[in-house]
């Protein structure tokens, strides 16, 4: 009887300890990279003048200029992935990528097996879109209850970001 009252107050004590936990995201430290200031140089240019970039020394040079220049940054791409066939449908993404950072996902297609497929995707689609805009690749984790979507989902991604040489 003693044993089976330490065991139930152990099992209380780690659950809650486990419930309580705070872990760190990452998502903050992306926070300032996603929202990019605008350059003194742009701020300061005139209606028409051509957007430059100031290298370490100071100096401006135009932004054209080499490939590593903002305007090569800037230049939006959309790369289709290929359909991923999963047990309950294809799976489909489509990226916007500027310079080689995913700026947008579309699901061109998603599973579809009934109103439960349809009610799964609804909320897995949204938290795999945001988790790949976080991590930047395919290395996401998989949704919990929405594992032929999950699956799907990434292979269609990682064969985008292969297309695009990501």
């Amino acid at each position: 009887m003693l044993r089976a009252a330490v065991t139930l107050g152990a099992t209380a004590a780690g659950l809650t300890a486990l419930l309580t936990f705070k872990t760190h995201s990452s998502q903050p430290t992306a926070a300032p990279e996603a929202t990019p200031t605008p350059s003194p140089a742009l701020s300061s240019a005139g209606a028409g003048a051509t957007p430059a970039a100031t290298s370490s020394g100071g100096a401006k040079r135009p932004a054209s200029a080499g490939t590593g220049g903002a305007a090569a940054a800037t230049t939006a791409r959309v790369v289709t992935g290929a359909v991923a066939n999963t047990q309950h449908g294809p799976m489909q993404v489509q990226l916007t990528l500027s310079g080689t950072k995913i700026t947008k996902v579309v699901v061109l297609q998603h599973t579809d097996d009934g109103s439960e497929s349809n009610m799964i995707d609804s909320t897995a689609i949204p938290q795999l879109t945001r988790e790949t805009l976080a991590a930047q690749s395919a290395r996401i984790d998989a949704v919990s209850g929405a594992s032929y979507t999950s699956s799907g989902y990434i292979q269609s991604l990682q064969s985008a970001l292969d297309q695009a040489g990501a």
